[in-house]
């Protein structure tokens, strides 16, 4: 049986999260509910739950904050939220699912097993927990991150990204196998999350992944070479660092 506890401002859907593990998920006994940061916090030291349903925005903070306040732990944490624009930050912070409301009863139970699959894993010796990403060591960076889409959230594999393009308020990520996906965030929060990850901003609306340059070219003001055969320009002021890095 595994112990869980939801953290939701909002009653009505503590209530019926509580009312969906009963239903369908019965080897999760609920002990405990709390609706904010300030009560979150101490409720998890109390008790120490396998499961940490987390609302992601509450009327005192937010889920990170609260995750920020715990610190080191050994729970696993399944984030509920109304809105998908948090879906890159859920898998900083170790998520192991992220569940969109209203809550679909069957990508809930599909949430639960991953639960019991992982600490099924870790109780055969492999030590696989959930930790924040600001208590990693740092070559210890999760590999995958969650790209939000209109209708969806793309989980996909940092080394998969070849370069992203902004396209205004939109980035568009170019992926290997030809694959792309339009998220609906700028260039620049991008850049920031994939910092530390061998991605060059090489112009104002282009981050390229530096393991994914096959040349840079010199001529016609300078430009690099994908290995997709995708050309991108390189501002000016950006050759000096592009050179650093590739003799790296």
């Amino acid at each position: 049986m595994l112990r869980a506890v939801i953290i939701d401002d909002a009653e009505a859907a503590r209530r019926t999260l509580a009312g969906d593990l009963a239903a369908f998920c019965s080897d999760i006994l609920l002990i405990g509910e709390a609706s904010g940061v300030g009560s979150g916090v101490p409720l998890i030291g109390a008790l120490h739950p396998d499961i940490v349903f987390l609302d992601i925005e509450l009327d005192d903070g937010s889920g990170f904050d609260l995750l920020e306040q715990v610190g080191r732990h050994d729970f696993h944490v399944i984030f509920t939220t109304a809105s998908d624009a948090y879906g890159i930050r859920a898998i900083k912070f170790g998520a192991l699912d992220y569940l969109l409301k209203p809550i679909d009863p069957d990508d809930l139970v599909l949430a639960v097993k991953k639960v019991k699959e992982r600490r099924d894993v870790a109780s055969a010796g492999s030590g696989i927990g959930v930790t924040l990403e600001s208590n990693r060591a740092p070559r210890e960076r999760p590999r995958r991150i969650a790209l939000g889409t209109a209708d969806r959230v793309h989980v996909v594999n940092v080394d998969d990204i070849i370069r992203c393009e902004s396209e205004r308020n939109y980035t568009r990520f170019h992926l290997t196998e030809r694959r792309r996906i339009l998220v609906t965030r700028t260039l620049k929060e991008f850049n920031d999350l994939l910092d530390g990850y061998g991605f060059l901003r090489t112009h104002h609306s282009h981050l390229v992944n530096l393991d994914h340059v096959t040349e840079y070219v010199r001529a016609d003001g300078g430009y690099i070479v994908m290995d997709d055969g995708s050309q991108v320009p390189v501002a000016t002021r950006k050759r000096d660092a592009l050179l650093r890095e590739l003799e790296r």
